[in-house]
């Protein structure tokens, strides 16, 4: 579909998605200036990383599906793959949720509405997880777009590094609470990123001779509707346990508003 391109080009794209994957773990050193007995700081970060994943989901990730569907499909017909996809990220998720058998889902649990660190422990990982599957085409998309045009795949790979550093938070914050180790939260966010590249290499191997905008789009929406979820399920009720409500929203607000930031700044 590229052609033959340049080794140099292949290393710069290879390199730009490490360098927006490890941006992640960034994210996660914030657990190093943390204090586990104040969970105050931990309502904020998960309120604050529900505000990151609704605004991306809504804003970026679900126009840059539109955008690819309607090239493949027309206006109106990929606008209706479009919102399909992002309901079948919500649906898929959502029956993950309900397969975890009862005594290890937090949703499940009987009591005055606290949360175990069992249960805290499971929502990092499923933020890991969402993320994880968020930055495997993210990853995909920044080494396409860095083959094709180095100068494009490093404003994105920029935008995303950015995008990623409050997504580690959303991973390490609730891993660090529910155990106490500032390593074992911080390798996780770290982890989660590292799909940038992997999601880059594989998805070049596996379909570079089938690529199309319809495959982006699809995987794009499914995401969002993946990390809709996430955020409305997981990380805002854990937010109001944590913590009193207005902590939590403005956690929020400043999640979207570092976000839209981020994106006014690196807008074509």
């Amino acid at each position: 579909m590229l052609g033959t391109v340049p080794s140099s080009t292949f290393l710069l794209a290879l390199l730009l998605t490490i360098f927006a994957g490890l941006a992640t773990g960034l994210g996660g050193v914030i657990v190093l200036f943390s204090k586990r007995e104040n969970r105050r700081p931990l309502a904020v970060s998960l309120g604050f990383s529900a505000g990151v994943m609704i605004y991306v989901a809504f804003v970026e990730i679900l126009a840059k599906a539109r955008t690819a569907l309607s090239m493949q499909f027309g206006e109106v017909r990929g606008y209706w793959v479009t919102v399909t996809a992002f309901f079948a990220g919500i649906v898929l998720i959502a029956l993950i949720d309900r397969l975890v058998p009862k005594k290890a889902n937090p949703h499940e649990m009987a009591g005055s509405g606290s949360r175990t660190d069992e249960g805290l422990m499971r929502m990092g990982m499923l933020a890991a997880l969402a993320i994880a599957i968020h930055n495997f085409p993210e990853g995909l998309a920044t080494f396409m777009a860095t083959l094709k045009d180095p100068r494009l795949g490093i404003a994105i790979a920029t935008a995303i590094a950015i995008h990623n550093i409050p997504e580690g938070i959303a991973v390490a914050m609730p891993v660090f609470h529910a155990s106490g180790s500032r390593k074992r939260a911080f390798f996780l966010a770290l982890l989660s990123g590292l799909a940038e590249p992997v999601g880059a290499v594989i998805g070049y191997l596996v379909f570079r001779a089938v690529l199309n905008d319809a495959l982006f789009g699809i995987a794009f929406a499914l995401v969002a509707g993946i990390m809709v979820f996430i955020s409305l399920d997981e990380l805002l009720p854990a937010a109001e346990t944590y913590g009193e409500h207005h902590l939590s929203i403005y956690g929020l607000v400043a999640g979207m508003g570092v976000m839209a930031l981020s994106l006014l700044l690196f807008a074509s």
